[in-house]
């Protein structure tokens, strides 16, 4: 019998390495898996690549990561914001490698991996820093910047509602860049706040497939009340 439900979130990352290159969901704090963040910062593991949209927010979460100098290098389109202090500092000190990439750029080099493709043209990038070191062709007029695809030993992403054989929806922005991180890693590990009987889930509305995840770990779901507190829904 398939089932990819794992007890807990640092069961789910128990054999990430030294080394690993790890895909992480989110977009902001959109759709961010901050449970499995947190279970990636336990496992000690160290020089690690991240892959992201931007370079962490505040002190919690991938922020923190870095701070406690676990991150090697971070490939991401946003890397500066206004408390993105812990990746400044790392940066201007020379203690984090950054592989800065356009978003549409980034969205498309984690797809090509997840499909098989060995690299794309892009006009993107092209006449910029970007584009230095890159193979460039004029095309029908135009000039393109070869981009290569971003592949990962595991995928981080937060979904809505899963079953136990992996298959996933999300809700709303939350889904982001999940589909195609899961698509891209070896092993992609998805929260839900919900798992469901198998054939519960309209396979229209599937938007990951159980192919592509190896690893679901429910997680409550926590909402703020008017009065700005938490409280487990």
């Amino acid at each position: 019998m398939i089932d990819k439900i794992v007890s807990s979130a640092a069961a789910a990352l128990a054999d990430v390495r030294d080394g690993a290159t790890v895909m992480i969901g989110g977009f902001g704090t959109a759709g961010q898996p901050n449970e499995l963040i947190d279970a990636l910062i336990e496992t000690g593991a160290r020089e690690l690549v991240i892959v992201n949209n931007n370079a962490g927010n505040g002190d919690t979460g991938l922020a923190k990561l870095l701070l406690l100098k676990r991150v090697r290098k971070i490939i991401c389109s946003f890397p500066r914001q206004a408390d993105s202090h812990h990746f400044d500092a790392l940066y201007r000190a020379g203690e984090i490698e950054l592989e800065l990439v356009p978003q549409g750029n980034l969205a498309e080099r984690i797809r090509a991996a997840g499909a098989g493709i060995g690299g794309f043209f892009t006009p993107t990038g092209y006449g910029t820093a970007l584009a230095e070191g890159k193979e460039t062709r004029e095309i029908n007029g135009r000039m393109f910047v070869l981009e290569s695809p971003i592949h990962a030993d595991f995928a981080l992403i937060k979904a809505e509602k899963g079953d136990r054989w992996g298959n996933l929806t999300y809700r709303m922005t939350a889904r982001n860049f999940g589909p195609v991180m899961a698509m891209a890693a070896m092993t992609t590990v998805a929260t839900v706040h919900e798992v469901v009987e198998l054939g519960s889930l309209d396979p229209e509305s599937v938007v990951t497939p159980g192919l592509f995840v190896q690893r679901v770990v429910q997680i409550d779901r926590v909402a703020t009340s008017a009065g700005g507190f938490k409280r487990a829904a």
